[in-house]
C-alpha cells in the first residue's frame, strides 16, 4: 500500500505548476501546535552528538523578547524589525570539521548535492540519504531559534532548532544570494509510521510537502514570504488520513507527523539568507 500512495505523491508533485521564488506567498492558515512527542521523536533519529545539542538552551532572545517586526519593508524587501538570521550555505567541498552546537547562524551544504523531494518520497527515513537534509527539531522551554549541527555535506546531515509555535508565531523571508543563476529547490517533508500489513515491521516512510520552494540567484534580489513553504506540509488528502492529521496543511512540529526536515536539492546556489520575524511579541 505504502509503495502506490507514494507513486501518487509522487506522480502529483511532478504534475504541480513549478512555484517561482520571486512571487509573494501568504501562509496559509496553520493547525495543531507542537508537542513533546514530536520532539522526542525527531531527537530519537539524530546521532548521539547531535542528541546532547538538543537539551541545550538558545542563546538567542525567546518569542517573548522579539520586537513585532513592522509592516513596513526595507529597501531589500524584508519587514523592518528584529529578527533572526539564518545563512545556508553552499560549499565545493565537504566540511569535515566537527560542528555541533556550533551556532554560527550558517549551516553549509554541498554546492550541488541533495536529492529531489520525489526521490525520496514514500522511502524508510533510516535509508534515505541525510546529505543536504536539514533536520528539525522543536526548542525545549525557554529556547528558541539554534543551529545544532552547521554540517549538512556529511551523512548525517545538518541540525536546526526552532520554537516550538514556529508556525503559528513567526514568519519567514527569503532570498537567494552568489554568482547569478544558481538554483535550488527547497522541499518540507516529515515522516508518517507505516505498518507492513503483512510482515508488521514498522517504518518511517517519508512524506513531502506539495508546494516546493524554488530558488534562483537573480540581479537586485529581494526578500520574499516564504512562510508556507518552510514552516507548513501541504500534505494529499491520502497521506492527511494516513497519518491521522486534522487537515492538509499541516503546522512543523504537529506530533501527526514525525522526523520534519528541510530537503535542500542544490544546483548552484552559494547562499540562501533567511530571517524569521516574530507575528507578536514586546514593542514595535
Amino acid at each position: 500500500m505504502g509503495r502506490v500512495l507514494s507513486a501518487l505523491i509522487a506522480i502529483t508533485i511532478a504534475s504541480a505548476p513549478a512555484v517561482v521564488a520571486g512571487a509573494y506567498v501568504v501562509a496559509p492558515a496553520v493547525t495543531a501546535a507542537a508537542s513533546d512527542s514530536g520532539a522526542k521523536t525527531v531527537t530519537a533519529n539524530l546521532t548521539t552528538t547531535q542528541q546532547a545539542t538538543t537539551t541545550t538552551t538558545a542563546s538567542v532572545a525567546t518569542t517573548a523578547t522579539i520586537a513585532t517586526a513592522s509592516l513596513a519593508t526595507t529597501g531589500n524587501g524584508a519587514p523592518n524589525g528584529s529578527h533572526y538570521n539564518l545563512n545556508i550555505i553552499g560549499v565545493p567541498k565537504d566540511k569535515t570539521a566537527d560542528m555541533n552546537n556550533n551556532d554560527g547562524h550558517r549551516i553549509f551544504v554541498q554546492l550541488y548535492g541533495g536529492s529531489s523531494a520525489g526521490d525520496i518520497i514514500g522511502k524508510n527515513f533510516a535509508d534515505i540519504s541525510k546529505v543536504n537534509t536539514i533536520l528539525l527539531a522543536p526548542a525545549p522551554v525557554g529556547g528558541s531559534f539554534q543551529v545544532l549541527d552547521a554540517n549538512a555535506t556529511d551523512k548525517n546531515g545538518a541540525v536546526f532548532q526552532l520554537p516550538a509555535d514556529v508556525s503559528t508565531s513567526w514568519t519567514v523571508w527569503a532570498r537567494a544570494l552568489g554568482k547569478p543563476g544558481g538554483k535550488a529547490d527547497m522541499t518540507t517533508c516529515a515522516t508518517v509510521t507505516v505498518i507492513d500489513p503483512l510482515t508488521g515491521v514498522t517504518t518511517q516512510e517519508v512524506v513531502c510537502s506539495l508546494a516546493t520552494l524554488k530558488l534562483e540567484r537573480t540581479k537586485n534580489a529581494k526578500f520574499q514570504n516564504v512562510t508556507s513553504y518552510l514552516l507548513t506540509l501541504t500534505l494529499s488528502a491520502a497521506d492527511a488520513t494516513l497519518a491521522g492529521c486534522t487537515s492538509t496543511t499541516v503546522s512543523l512540529f504537529d506530533p501527526c507527523l514525525q522526523n520534519y526536515f528541510w530537503n535542500y536539492d542544490n544546483q548552484g546556489l552559494k547562499l540562501l539568507q533567511l530571517r524569521f520575524y516574530p507575528m507578536s511579541g514586546v514593542g514595535g
